[in-house]
């Protein structure tokens, strides 16, 4: 099948600044791709030129076999970090609007349904997103693209709009979704993740997580482990009261650790803790 998004090597300048840096990605249909990244990786400048909002300074977008347009625009669903919701107007007026301007004939969720209504600035979060959400599947799109979609929000409603995710997915229709919910990253067929504005690792969790070192250390007194080996510039996390040192030898964790008391043994990476260390790589 042909890919819903092609993206070939792509960078986007803001004078002396890079935000996107050769960035290369595809979304085939039915396919659920995870843009992850730290605030600041590029990754919203990446889809504001996936939409055509922003031309790219070198490289390429298509979209549909084709360059973004308002007839690209038509076929696609977005929700962006925003939501794109007015505040000031009711939920069925939202979606009145926006159904009026895509040819769309959007339906509430029963969860929220009853808040037809309702001012959506006067309505919780996890509404407003199920809402933004039902703005963006009015019009049956053949693909969808969520920046952050299920941020700030309740795990419950984090979960119910997951399933909506899998659900339209299943029917064919290819995503892109933007989150930096590691349950959430699992969730997703293929990831690509970005560090100061460029792709440094693509493909399955199994890939991200490949060939990443983390050696657990077990000490008496966690507290002295951590600030020794932080001191020591390694890339140390915590699970628990647990030490974890992401892409260090064993040699070198005994020797941050000095005079203190401690076991070690190798296992294996958490995608957070591989993504940390290919950030590091990355930047």
């Amino acid at each position: 099948m042909p890919e819903l998004i092609e993206v070939m090597g792509v960078t986007q300048r803001f004078g002396s600044f890079t935000a996107v840096d050769g960035v290369s990605l595809t979304v085939e249909p039915g396919e659920i791709v995870g843009l992850l990244g730290a605030n600041g990786a590029g990754k919203t400048t990446l889809i504001r030129m996936i939409l055509g909002l922003l031309a790219p300074t070198s490289g390429e977008v298509r979209i549909f076999g084709g360059r973004p347009s308002r007839a690209t625009r038509a076929r696609l669903g977005y929700v962006p970090q925003g939501l794109g919701l007015w505040n000031d107007m009711t939920v069925a007026e939202n979606l009145d609007f926006i159904d009026g301007t895509f040819g769309g004939r959007s339906h509430l969720p029963d969860a929220v349904a009853g808040l037809s209504d309702r001012l959506v600035g006067g309505i919780g979060l996890g509404a407003q997103r199920r809402v933004a959400f039902a703005a963006a599947l009015g019009h049956a799109p053949q693909l969808l693209v969520l920046d952050e979609p299920t941020s700030g929000v309740d795990p419950l409603s984090r979960a119910r709009l997951w399933d909506q995710i899998h659900e339209q997915a299943e029917a064919g229709v290819g995503v892109l979704v933007t989150t930096h919910y590691m349950q959430e990253a699992q969730q997703c067929d293929r990831l690509v993740l970005m560090s100061h504005g460029r792709a440094v690792a693509e493909g399955s969790e199994a890939d991200i997580t490949a060939g990443i070192c983390v050696i657990e250390v077990d000490a008496l007194r966690w507290q002295d482990a951590f600030a020794a080996l932080t001191d020591a510039g390694l890339l140390t996390m915590l699970s628990g009261t647990r030490v974890r040192v992401v892409g260090a030898s064993h040699t070198q964790v005994r020797d941050a650790l000095g005079d203190v008391e401690a076991a070690l043994a190798s296992v294996g990476p958490t995608l957070e803790e591989a993504m940390a260390a290919r950030e590091r790589v990355g930047a």
